[in-house]
């Protein structure tokens, strides 16, 4: 794991929150892998099932991006591991959204703790998964109990 490579994948973990607060759908297919990897592409939404294949994955950030006003994402507990051709970033998305189509009306979108994975390609690193999993806060989890 060399700091050329780890410094590579941050740098390909950060475009693909960049294009997701620019609502950028061309920017965010030079994100993810292409060609033969293509079919082995896999995203996991919170909430959403599984969704495999890069057409599929993409046509999904559409539908996302049309459907969200504003969003930003405050990253946390991040971290790089590497294993030849293969890197995995682990972190917690702090998420600040708009509740309505001002962006005005900013809200915490809440917590997804996520995991993103990226092989190398000959273009460089690319994206062949992510996964996030949304974090239930305190008072949820109180609610859910009855409490």
């Amino acid at each position: 794991m060399t700091e050329i490579d780890v410094s590579a994948v941050e740098a390909v973990n950060a475009e693909f929150y960049a294009a997701f607060e620019s609502a950028d759908l061309d920017r965010m297919g030079l994100v993810w892998a292409d060609g033969p990897n293509a079919d082995d592409v896999v995203c996991v939404h919170p909430g959403w099932p599984l969704l495999r294949g890069r057409s599929t994955v993409l046509r999904s950030w559409a539908l996302i991006m049309a459907n969200t006003p504003y969003i930003q994402f405050v990253l946390t507990d991040m971290q790089v591991r590497i294993s030849g051709d293969q890197a995995v970033v682990s972190c917690s998305e702090n998420i600040i959204t708009a509740v309505e189509e001002s962006a005005d009306s900013l809200t915490t979108g809440g917590s997804v703790v996520t995991t993103n994975a990226f092989i190398r390609t000959d273009e460089g690193w690319r994206m062949w998964l992510h996964h996030g999993s949304p974090v239930l806060n305190r008072e949820e989890e109180d609610d859910e109990d009855g409490h």
